[in-house]
């Protein structure tokens, strides 16, 4: 897909996108009910069917993109980047020297957000899950620290890397929409209870970050855009606990806004409630 002309990938893309979301499948099934959960109603077969088909659209647009920005000429991230919504925000707090968590959702093309702030000075770290097999974790890798980002293995060594970024003064960008290990906080997620990480809450909490909430979405055409929300109050009230759980719970609001502006960009093909078949291990696509 990087070495494609991009209206070859681009179709290439777009082909398995609609074989893939033409066919019956446990992700089509939990991004089905995780919509309905977004739109606050059920929806007839006819309509998921039509919804599903997009998801898979822009899951496969997010995948050949990342598959082709560390090839990208920096001058087309810039042109097809539009200005951010709240960059202003997003610049003060980053002045600030107290470094920025940016919590994300598995929205649109995050990754093209990242190229486009390395590119404006603000290089951004970043977890991930591991993928199997190895070598497509390796490539994964590979591929986000050419567009200038920094990727920790999701693991016991991940903290202390995001700890010593943002004492610095850096950037930190956490996916945080899904709670794929342990250790999760309950919140009211559209609707009904579930765990979110603990993450951007916890390290705002200890270090004094500021936490912002973000998402990049794909479109019009090849084009992109953002928006960057208000900083979080992460101002300590009571316990370490209870500041956490009252962090992630706003984390999880913000989070909600952003994933409603493009339910079909939101890549959530996993179960994510407990009321979820299969919650708790059941395999999804990454």
């Amino acid at each position: 897909m990087a070495r494609l002309p991009e209206p070859a990938a681009d179709a290439g893309a777009a082909v398995v996108a609609a074989a893939l979301g033409r066919r019956p499948s446990a992700a089509a099934a939990h991004y089905g009910r995780a919509l309905s959960r977004v739109l606050g109603r059920s929806l007839s077969p006819h309509e998921e069917r039509a919804w599903v088909r997009r998801a898979f659209a822009m899951y496969a647009r997010y995948w050949l993109e990342g598959a082709r920005l560390a090839g990208t000429d920096p001058a087309v991230i810039e042109a097809r980047m539009a200005p951010p919504l709240g960059w202003e925000c997003f610049e003060s707090a980053m002045g600030s020297g107290r470094g920025v968590i940016l919590a994300l959702p598995h929205v649109g093309s995050w990754e093209w957000g990242g190229a486009w702030l390395a590119q404006r000075g603000y290089p951004m770290t970043s977890v991930a899950e591991p993928l199997e097999p190895l070598e497509l974790y390796e490539w994964f890798v590979a591929q986000r620290q050419a567009m200038g980002l920094t990727i920790v293995a999701l693991g016991p060594g991940a903290g202390s890397v995001l700890l010593r970024t943002l004492r610095d003064g850096g950037l930190v960008g956490l996916l945080c929409d899904r709670d794929v290990g342990s250790g999760g906080v309950e919140v009211e997620f559209f609707g009904e209870r579930t765990t979110l990480p603990a993450g951007p809450a916890t390290l705002a909490l200890r270090t004094g970050a500021v936490l912002m909430a973000a998402a990049v979405y794909s479109g019009p055409g090849r084009s992109h855009s953002a928006v960057i929300r208000p900083p979080i109050d992460t101002e300590r009230r009571g316990s370490l606990r209870a500041d956490v759980a009252r962090v992630t719970q706003e984390v999880a609001a913000e989070l909600e806004a952003l994933i409603r502006r493009a339910p079909d960009q939101w890549h959530l093909f996993q179960p994510n409630w407990p009321g979820d078949p299969g919650f708790g291990g059941a395999p999804g696509l990454p």
